[in-house]
């Protein structure tokens, strides 16, 4: 089914009540529309919360990230993250410089969101910048990411653009609707990193010596594809998508009977499916959930489908450069014992699904969803969101700050 089907008319009160404003003429509109003021008084609430990390079951289970110097080859790009950005901040003047530049400790790191309204306006709004300017944060992103990562950031930015043409609302929607901070000074050994976020895409990067964090990172897509325009062809997900049929394939049927915790992705018990995640639930502003396993114990499973769940991990941790994503996979697969996989939704092979990895020191999602911007009103494959958080306190690399920070 083509996402051009579910194209609402241009003069539907949906598109028609935005067309002509910008991100900030968005905002009160936003705040006070039924659906959207809904889950900012929500996720307000949220945001107020000193920060934990996401559990299991309401403990944090210690000594998981231990502050150290990775092998050479393994270690972060530090050199070139802080040529990048230190190239970046000498090409802002007093003013940008001090609203792009947080401490590392900020609270501001949880501000974070994904949707297309802005609700806090942390850093610089790329949109509403030089192009220089733009240029030189997008110089950082590529430094500190895999060519991958760097690839995938820029897709989710592109396509975002293209929604907003196909509808008309390039105000809201736009390759650069991104706001972007550096949060501590760049350093070679002591801590500091960076954040962008907008709709469809936030990640956040931290790096200690040569230790390297890309946590939270929330990437999506609605259409997953731009059919028109100079990026014509682009497509997003598809083999991801493809990975995590290639799991559940993998499980024998009494193992499926087991992950799979709900056939349908619409029929759910009351609480289970968020207005604006959906089925996620990791997502923005759930830093500190609670998130119990579900599913099928990953040791339970043959070799063989071991590795599918592992290679649709590294897919979630390609973002990270060669080294540090070879360390993140080892840490992950140490915790086999206790890593958990688990499906919703149908098992054919166009079917739209939820399914989420988990262990105590990753969480990955995948859920397929309803239109935000187009009307479909049940999930399509076209419109896919997808997460990865490092639970027991370290997304945004906190117990690394925390122990860099230490007295000594």
């Amino acid at each position: 089914m083509s996402f051009r089907e579910h194209l609402y008319p241009p003069e539907h009160p949906r598109i028609a009540e935005l067309r002509g404003l910008d991100a900030y003429a968005y905002v009160p509109h936003a705040r006070h529309d039924a659906f959207t003021g809904t889950l900012i008084e929500g996720w307000k609430l949220l945001s107020a919360d000193p920060y934990v990390g996401t559990t299991s079951d309401g403990r944090l289970i210690p000594g998981l990230f231990p502050l150290q110097e990775p092998e050479d080859a393994d270690a972060a790009p530090v050199a070139a993250m802080v040529a990048a950005a230190e190239r970046l901040l000498d090409g802002l003047d007093d003013a940008q410089r001090a609203r792009i530049v947080y401490p590392v400790d900020s609270i501001e790191w949880r501000h974070w969101a994904n949707p297309e309204f802005l609700q806090f306006d942390t850093g610089l709004r790329l949109e509403f910048q030089p192009a220089a300017v733009r240029e030189r944060f997008l110089a950082l992103v590529e430094a500190s990411l895999s060519p991958r990562g760097a690839a995938d950031v820029r897709t989710m930015m592109r396509i975002n653009g293209f929604l907003g043409e196909v509808v008309g609302l390039p105000g809201i929607m736009n390759e650069f609707s991104y706001n972007a901070s550096i949060f501590g000074t760049p350093s070679l050994t002591e801590p500091w990193g960076w954040q962008l976020f907008g709709h469809h895409c936030a990640v956040n990067c931290l790096v200690v010596g040569g230790q390297l964090v890309v946590s939270p990172v929330f990437l999506g897509a609605e259409p997953n594809e731009i059919d028109a325009g100079p990026h014509a062809g682009t497509v997003a997900f598809v083999e991801r998508i493809a990975l995590g049929r290639r799991v559940l394939d993998a499980l024998s049927d009494a193992q499926r009977a087991v992950a799979i915790t709900a056939p349908s992705l619409t029929d759910l018990p009351p609480g289970r499916i968020h207005p604006g995640d959906e089925r996620h639930l990791a997502g923005a502003f759930q830093d500190n959930r609670v998130i119990p396993y579900e599913g099928v114990c990953v040791a339970e499973l043959d070799p063989s489908a071991q590795e599918r769940v592992w290679e649709l991990v590294a897919d979630f941790v390609s973002i990270l450069p060669d080294g540090p994503a070879r360390l993140r996979m080892r840490e992950i697969r140490a915790q086999l014992a206790d890593t958990w996989f688990s499906w919703i939704g149908g098992s054919g092979p166009d079917d739209p699904y939820y399914c989420r990895v988990q262990s105590p020191v990753v969480i990955v999602e995948i859920d397929h969803h309803c239109g935000v911007f187009l009307t479909n009103d049940t999930p399509q494959p076209f419109h896919i969101h997808t997460v990865m958080r490092t639970p027991n306190g370290n997304d945004y690399g906190h117990a690394l700050v925390r122990q860099a920070r230490a007295p000594r």
